[in-house]
């Protein structure tokens, strides 16, 4: 995103100071002295800047979008120093170079003691926006608004611009978007999971079982529990949805209309009504109310703040390897130290490179997954509010006393805005120097 949309942002900002200081001239003398206290701030985490929810939802949305960034980029350096002193590698400024430096020193380390490097089986993060938190925005904005809630959050279903992931009360649509879960069942789709098989077959993943060819890893009783190269004869975890011949433990993924997607099953893919389950894209929640005027500007502080609020599973990451002839059992326990703290340390890295791509790019492993992405929808929620100016509905509900707080939290709101822009760009560098590593294993 270009800085300049930024500059723009500002001066619009700036124009409704006029018409704010036009409307505050009386002071504080006819309200309440709480009311004229101090400002509330972004930074300093206020959840009543202008004590109203329909506007205030848009700066706590900021907010919360710029303490996650701050929280991924802080754990972030954390996690590469504490590998950097693992694998003694000086303290650094941690960016795309330190990393670099970094990993070059654990492939010494593979190098040194394994027989044939790594291998990875690796599954990413999977992403959606907080559901839960729009639908509580939602109805606690409208309880302001003078509406009476009569929805239970916790029971309440969103429209997703995006995919949905959970159950939904109209037409799915998609490639494999019907979602059979079962213990153990025959897939006529993609199953994502494990597969029984029924007979020995190649596997993409981790293979339990026999293997015919070269096996990673092995267990206990010697049986392979890595990546085979030839043909497994057992169980293979997929690193992502595949066809199955056995049976299916997980979830199969099927088209609409198959025989198999019948009774209760879930949506994996666009939600032609509303969704209840999880969400990529924005999240609109309904009204909490059964009839209320506020609602539909309630809505977007609403969507802003869950979009803000993105969460992200660990990923899968499995990492097999076979110790070098003349490594002794000193040296592999000390290995064994190390990479234990890698996969760690690994898994947590992975987890925050997805939240922060998903929240500033929208995208998550190569792929665009929100769009728009959250800061973009932010900040094109907050643009409105500003063009529509002191005359806008969203400022009716504003106490006289606290106009004057609303143009600081602009500016902050902007000067917050283009800092996740700008200052996370190095960040994003640095995670994706290590996921490329971590996830292929060289």
């Amino acid at each position: 995103m270009h800085l300049n949309k930024f500059r723009t942002f500002g001066l619009l900002a700036g124009g409704i100071v006029a018409g704010l200081a036009l409307t505050s001239v009386q002071g504080c003398d006819s309200v309440a002295d709480d009311i004229c206290g101090p400002c509330g701030t972004i930074a300093g985490g206020s959840l009543s800047i202008s004590g109203s929810a329909q506007l205030d939802g848009f700066f706590n949305a900021t907010g919360s979008l710029n303490n996650a960034v701050a929280q991924i980029k802080g754990s972030f350096d954390a996690d590469i120093l504490a590998l950097a002193d693992v694998y003694g590698v000086a303290r650094g400024n941690v960016d795309a170079t330190f990393v670099s430096s970094l990993t070059a020193a654990i492939k010494a380390d593979f190098s040194a003691n394994l027989d044939g490097g790594i291998k990875v089986v690796y599954k990413p993060a999977e992403c959606s926006v907080n559901v839960s938190v729009a639908v509580d925005a939602q109805a606690k904005c409208e309880v302001q608004g003078g509406c009476e809630a009569m929805v239970d959050p916790g029971e309440v279903s969103v429209q997703c611009e995006g995919g949905c992931s959970g159950k939904c009360d109209a037409a799915c649509e998609g490639d494999l978007s019907c979602e059979v879960t079962a213990p153990s069942i025959e897939c006529s789709g993609q199953c994502e999971g494990s597969c029984t098989l029924d007979a020995a077959a190649s596997c993409d993943g981790t293979c339990r079982g026999d293997c015919s060819g070269t096996c990673s890893a092995t267990d206990s009783s010697g049986k392979c529990a890595g990546t085979c190269d030839g043909m497994c004869d057992g169980s293979c975890e997929f690193k992502a949805a595949a066809s199955c011949s056995g049976k299916c433990n997980g979830k199969c993924l099927v088209n609409q209309g198959d025989a198999q997607c019948t009774g209760e099953v879930s949506c994996r893919g666009t939600c032609m009504g509303e969704c209840k389950g999880s969400c990529t894209g924005k999240a609109t929640p309904p009204s909490a109310s059964a009839s209320c005027d506020a609602s539909a500007d309630c809505q977007a502080q609403a969507s802003a703040q869950a979009s803000a609020d993105i969460q992200c599973t660990p990923p899968s990451l499995d990492l097999q390897y076979a110790f070098a002839a003349g490594v002794n059992a000193e040296a592999q326990g000390q290995f064994l130290a190390r990479i234990g703290e890698l996969k760690v340390r690994g898994v947590a890295i992975l987890q925050g490179f997805a939240r922060l791509g998903a929240l500033v790019t929208g995208e998550v492993d190569g792929k665009v997954v929100f769009d728009p992405s959250p800061v973009v929808e932010i900040t094109g929620a907050l643009q409105g509010v500003i063009s529509a100016g002191v005359e806008g509905d969203l400022f009716a509900n504003v106490p006289k006393g606290r106009l004057l707080c609303v143009i600081p939290a602009f500016n902050d709101a902007v000067s917050a805005l283009g800092s996740v822009v700008s200052e996370t760009k190095g960040t994003l560098e640095a995670q994706a120097s290590f996921a490329a590593f971590i996830t292929t294993g060289g």
